[in-house]
C-alpha cells in the first residue's frame, strides 16, 4: 500500500506535459517532498531492506507498482535526450536510485546530521536550500 500510494501520486504529476529538464526536475523535487513528509514511508523501506528484502519477495503487486515509475522516468529521460537536452548512455534504474537515494537521506540521516553538523534538518529553510541542491545535482547529472 506504501509504494501504491507514492507511485499513484508520481502517475498525477503529469510529466508527459512538460519539458524533460524542467519535468525531471519535478519528479525529484516530487520525491525529496514525499519522503521527507512521510518518514514512515522511508522507515518502512529501511525495515525492509534490513529484513533482506524477505517481504518484498514475497509481493506479487510490488514489480507492477515500480515499473511505470522507471517507464515515466526512462520517457522523460528519453525525451531530454532526443531533444538534445541531456547526454545519452544512462540507465533508468540509475537514475531513480541516484534521486530515492538523495531523497531518503534527508530522512534516515535527520536526527544524526542535525547534531553532529549543527543544522536543523527539519527546518524549513534547511530542507528547501537541500532539495534545491538535490534538483540542481540531478539537473547537472543528465544535461548535455
Amino acid at each position: 500500500n506504501a509504494y501504491q500510494r507514492i507511485r499513484t501520486i508520481e502517475a498525477n504529476l503529469h510529466l508527459e506535459d512538460l519539458p524533460p529538464m524542467e519535468a525531471l526536475s519535478k519528479l525529484v523535487a516530487h520525491t525529496v517532498d514525499y519522503q521527507f513528509t512521510n518518514p514512515d514511508f522511508v522507515r518502512l523501506v529501511m525495515n525492509e531492506n534490513m529484513l533482506k528484502g524477505v517481504y518484498v519477495a514475497r509481493s506479487k503487486a510490488i514489480q507492477k507498482l515500480n515499473v511505470p515509475a522507471i517507464d515515466r522516468l526512462r520517457e522523460v529521460y528519453e525525451r531530454g535526450v532526443n531533444e538534445g537536452v541531456f547526454r545519452p548512455g544512462l540507465n533508468a534504474v540509475d537514475l531513480h536510485m541516484t534521486i530515492s537515494s538523495l531523497a531518503i537521506f534527508n530522512v534516515a540521516n535527520r536526527h544524526t546530521f542535525s547534531v553532529i553538523f549543527k543544522r536543523d534538518m527539519a527546518d524549513p529553510k534547511v530542507f528547501a536550500a537541500r532539495k534545491a541542491v538535490i534538483v540542481e545535482t540531478l539537473q547537472r547529472f543528465v544535461q548535455r
